[in-house]
């Protein structure tokens, strides 16, 4: 129930596995106690890209610290979920010390060669001939081409593993087969390209995540810089498509463990009051949490998404350039009672310039050459944490102080402008991790009603 590490009380980690399934002893614990210690509001933070549970828990630490100081009269206890994600060591996270969160070694970090072998267990002669060929870097797209072949097998999955239904963020009406990214099906080469070129964008600060708009095809920032390395590419490649996995098992992980728990947890503590709050692919988790809630549960008073790296129609009934397709969690919102609030800001590079690109080249089209970076890609393929939840009917959207001096919506998707906060943090991910600030613990206290 207590972690010397964690300093608010009483506070509980869930563990899953990448398939869902929970840590047992840590679920029939926080199900006895959280009755026994009264607490009426119970607030659940899934961590995101982190490589490791001390990381997660100091990041849960920091989030929750200010929480007890500007509501100390609430009954509120804290839930700090863990699930196997991983972070690239060239992230930074601002606040936390350099050496844990950055590695300045050229093609991979022993820090994420390491998290790789922790994520795909079994699969470390894959990982070694990837690493070995980031750091040979041999010439010539024959190479790459094999390099995409080396990438596509670590991340695929068995057709009837419980991950590959948790690939989309969009569907067809009906549904419709998941797949893996088209990024890894061909063209290996011209991918990489267009990460190198990407990359130059965010390094330069023309990209989204700097607050400033590309040129209309990038080729001011090529003409200056010249060409950029094509295994620089290879290398975003290879994060990219790891995030894709992660991605699934975000997916996995709320709706086959962390939506089923809660609805346990609806039973054992019938008055309980479940605030949801995600980070990055941990707002993906909570999300689909809502649609693994057993029916009728209403628990769940509030979820908050925290720079949320999945697709911002996620919630629509309908694509705007595709009105066959929806979102694979519309109508989940009303599955809240209470606001659904996602936090977006510009300065996210690791949002606002590169998931478009990925996500474009994961679809049905797969050459993101021509195309504006990152204007015209962003507003088809862009996410939550970039610009907030889109095509959704009554959406409103508030700035961070407004937030801060009125009431939230009482229902419904909301978007909260947190850019004057989260700015902070170099390339490749910008403001991505900038999250630790009081600002945006008193959002999720505004969303839940949390007095």
């Amino acid at each position: 129930m207590t972690d010397p590490n964690v300093g608010v009380t009483p506070y509980w980690e869930l563990t899953f596995d990448a398939d869902g399934d929970v840590n047992g002893k840590q679920r029939d614990r926080l199900l006895q106690q959280v009755a026994e210690r009264g607490v009426k509001d119970l607030i659940v933070f899934a961590h995101g890209w982190n490589n490791t549970r001390s990381l997660a828990t100091r990041l849960n630490d920091r989030f929750f610290e200010p929480i007890p100081g500007l509501v100390p009269k609430a009954r509120i206890g804290y839930v700090g979920v863990v699930w196997p994600s991983m972070r690239f060591t060239d992230e930074p996270i601002p606040d936390f010390a350099r050496s844990a969160t950055a590695n300045a070694e050229p093609g991979l970090a022993k820090d994420t060669l390491n998290a790789l072998l922790r994520v795909f267990p079994g699969r470390a002669t894959l990982i070694d001939q990837i690493a070995r060929m980031l750091d040979q870097q041999p010439d010539g797209n024959v190479a790459l081409e094999e390099y995409g072949r080396l990438v596509r097998l670590l991340v695929e999955l068995r057709p009837e593993a419980p991950q590959a239904a948790f690939a989309a963020d969009t569907l067809a009406d009906g549904g419709g087969p998941q797949h893996e990214p088209g990024m890894l099906l061909g063209g290996t080469a011209d991918v990489c390209r267009e990460f190198a070129r990407a990359l130059t964008e965010v390094e330069a600060g023309t990209g989204a995540g700097a607050g400033a708009g590309a040129g209309a095809d990038g080729e001011g920032v090529q003409a200056a810089f010249g060409l950029p390395p094509v295994w620089d590419g290879a290398h975003e490649l290879l994060r990219q498509a790891t995030y894709f996995a992660m991605k699934r098992r975000a997916g996995t992980v709320g709706e086959r463990g962390l939506g089923r728990v809660i609805g346990r947890l609806a039973q054992a503590a019938p008055g309980l009051r479940v605030h949801l709050v995600g980070h990055s692919f941990g707002g993906r988790l909570v999300s689909f949490a809502l649609r693994g809630l057993p029916k009728g549960v209403r628990t769940v008073k509030s979820v908050t998404l925290l720079q949320a790296a999945f697709s911002h129609y996620a919630f629509a009934p309908r694509l705007p350039h595709d009105t066959r397709s929806g979102g694979v969690l519309r109508g989940q919102q009303d599955r809240v009672d209470g606001p659904l609030v996602c936090c977006f800001s510009r300065f996210d590079s690791a949002l606002g310039t590169i998931y478009p690109l990925a996500s474009r080249m994961a679809g049905d089209d797969r050459s993101a050459a021509g195309l504006a970076l990152p204007r015209l890609l962003g507003a088809k393929w862009g996410a939550l944490g970039h610009d907030g939840v889109q095509a959704v009917t009554g959406t409103r959207t508030f700035t961070l102080a407004d937030v801060l001096r009125t009431k939230l919506p009482v229902s419904g998707c909301v978007n909260v402008d947190t850019s004057a906060v989260v700015k902070r943090g170099g390339p490749p991910s910008g403001a991505h991790s900038d999250i630790c600030h009081r600002q945006l613990a008193q959002v999720v206290l505004a969303a839940g009603r949390i007095r």
